[in-house]
């Protein structure tokens, strides 16, 4: 396996912090490249279209399925779709670059199942789910809807905690941060 051809993918429940955790990676190891996912939700403020995803309406999303244009496809909330491009993987190998995934949870063990020994999976953890209630209602995103679709989802998501490789706590960052450097160290090397 070429060095270059391998894949980081951070998984983690809506609000346990692995976007700050993505973020600090891309920052600290010049060897990666985030990995733009494609999504059917509507952009959030500060969010770029082609920088923190692809923003496409449901009739694009189902027209790059029919194309067999992803590597995985997650319908994460009623109605809202995620996917993960091949282009995206192709165009960060040939920049000889490793990837970086960030995706929910059964995005990152669907991608853990199509790239094995290839991928680090890795789950961020919240230290519990009154924390992560917290921190979705401190983003002042969530209606009472969402955040009580969120929290559900991440009960369920917790449950598969065991089946990435590695599991960080995110209860203080940049203990957290630090974990991860090493785990990502030891699968790099």
């Amino acid at each position: 396996m070429k060095q270059t051809e391998k894949v980081i993918i951070i998984s983690a429940p809506s609000g346990a912090g692995k976007t700050t955790i993505v973020k600090y990676i891309l920052q600290k190891f010049a060897l990666f490249e985030f990995s733009v996912s494609v999504t059917t939700r509507k952009p959030r403020i500060g969010e770029v279209n082609g920088t923190d995803y692809y923003f496409v309406n449901k009739e694009e999303f189902e027209q790059l399925i029919i194309e067999n244009k992803l590597i995985e496809k997650e319908e994460v909330y009623e109605g809202l779709y995620y996917g993960t491009l091949k282009s995206e993987i192709e165009r960060i190998w040939n920049a000889k670059k490793l990837v970086i995934f960030e995706v929910d949870v059964m995005g990152g063990l669907n991608l853990k199942r199509y790239f094995k020994e290839k991928a680090l999976s890795i789950f961020i953890m919240p230290p519990s789910i009154d924390i992560l209630k917290q921190r979705l209602l401190d983003r002042k995103s969530e209606t009472d809807e969402t955040l009580k679709s969120r929290l559900k989802k991440a009960e369920y998501e917790l449950q598969f905690a065991k089946e990435f490789d590695s599991i960080i706590i995110n209860d203080n960052l940049s203990l957290a941060i630090k974990d991860i450097e090493k785990v990502i160290n030891q699968f790099v090397k």
